[in-house]
């Protein structure tokens, strides 16, 4: 009776904030409950490094490989799949994750999962949110991954201390079977299956693997502050419990922010992608601060890191979605795999760097990561550009800013010089 209630725009916003909810939550409660975790099974912040870029690096291959599956199989069959697939993961590390090669191996199933999830969210937004709607949709479905961290912090202080930390694995394992039953009652075919091979406009691959780049590059230095600010936070002097409400206030301001950005997204006809360059510079700024050791520079910089440097993945996507023309799968699957390596590959050389030269460095090292990223997400503007005016898509297409409507607007044979995406 409830259901009937709810608008399907905000039905179809809220399971998508699930899904990736779901997907993103494990890799966060690891990193949340590392000192537990490492305690029990006996290896340092190396190997647990490790264990979170395996989980990544598992996404990645998913992603890559599974964006143009999902746009011919739809949400309905995605939903089902990552599903079950993530109550097998979190369920296993719940019960049998006995030794770190074990731990690893669930992380590479939870990371498959993950992947699933986030293409499938990806596909809902793209097809079944109306299009005035989507820089909304998408702030509020990235969102999703800022309340898996915030979740995961409060988990310490709360589930964790009750039931120990594999219990809030359960929780994670539950929910895959919650929503494999919900992709079950979605309905067969409809309008979020991609149309014929002869109908969609390809996206410029050139820009896609730019983007895909700089969010590699971002993602590296963000997942390497969801993985290690509770641990620095440790070093510094805060307790267990104070970093990780630490995390989950970042967290917190993150989604605000997440939303916001979104909602003002649709307001306008894009230039979306220099505010996503803002961001990223306003986290090389923060994240260059918490080298500082002291919880009286880690406290507001890592508030600001969060709830600014790492704003950028939802906005980033709905420009991705925009210039994508009709293949929202493979244009995000795309971007997605990059974030993917980028968490695979950061929490890993993270924590090398900090066991050769001390998180000092590490932090130091991020903050240029992120500056490298807004470089690059403004040289795949000016490339997302550059294929309008050569190429312009088979429907009309609106951009270059505006609010009341686009400042450009394309059509075939015929555009303008100026902002895109």
């Amino acid at each position: 009776m409830l259901s009937r209630r709810v608008p399907p725009v905000t039905r179809m916003l809220l399971g998508a904030s699930a899904m990736t909810t779901l997907g993103t939550l494990p890799v966060f409660l690891l990193s949340s409950q590392s000192v537990f975790v490492r305690s029990e099974l006996g290896f340092d912040e190396t190997r647990f490094g490790v264990a979170v870029s395996a989980f990544f690096a598992a996404a990645a291959t998913t992603a890559l490989l599974g964006g143009g599956l999902a746009d011919r199989l739809g949400r309905r069959t995605s939903t089902v799949v990552a599903g079950l697939v993530a109550a097998a993961g979190g369920l296993g590390v719940a019960l049998v994750a006995h030794s770190f090669p074990v731990l690893v191996a669930l992380m590479v199933v939870l990371g498959v999962a993950n992947a699933a999830c986030q293409v499938t969210s990806n596909l809902t937004m793209a097809r079944a949110v109306p299009p005035h709607r989507r820089g909304l949709g998408f702030g509020v479905k990235q969102s999703a991954i800022p309340l898996s961290i915030m979740v995961a912090g409060l988990a310490v202080p709360t589930v964790g201390v009750l039931v120990g930390w594999r219990g809030t694995f359960v929780f994670t394992g539950v929910a895959g079977l919650l929503a494999a039953l919900s992709g079950l009652r979605l309905p067969r075919g409809g309008p979020d299956r991609a149309p014929a091979a002869a109908e969609r406009d390809a996206p410029s691959m050139a820009a896609l693997v730019t983007a895909a780049v700089a969010i590699t590059v971002a993602s590296a230095a963000a997942n390497s502050l969801g993985a290690f600010l509770a641990s620095w936070g440790f070093r510094v002097g805060l307790s267990p419990s104070q970093a990780g409400v630490l995390m989950a206030t970042g967290s917190a301001l993150n989604i605000v922010v997440r939303v916001v950005a979104g909602h003002l997204a649709d307001r306008r006809h894009g230039r979306n992608l220099p505010v996503v360059a803002v961001q990223m510079l306003v986290g090389a700024v923060a994240v260059a601060v918490l080298s500082v050791p002291s919880p009286y520079a880690v406290v507001p910089a890592g508030l600001v890191a969060f709830a600014v440097g790492w704003s950028w993945p939802g906005l980033l996507l709905y420009a991705v979605v925009r210039v994508g023309r009709d293949a929202p799968g493979v244009a995000t699957g795309m971007v997605q795999a990059g974030a993917f390596v980028g968490g695979a590959a950061g929490p890993a050389l993270f924590g090398a760097l900090v066991g050769a030269t001390g998180y000092e460095t590490a932090w130091r090292a991020a903050a240029l990561l992120f500056l490298v990223a807004a470089l690059l997400v403004l040289l795949a503007r000016r490339m997302f550009i550059a294929d309008l005016v050569a190429r312009p898509p088979v429907q009309p297409f609106g951009y270059g800013g505006g609010r009341g409507s686009p400042a450009r607007t394309t059509s075939r044979g015929v555009t303008s010089r100026d902002s895109a995406s």
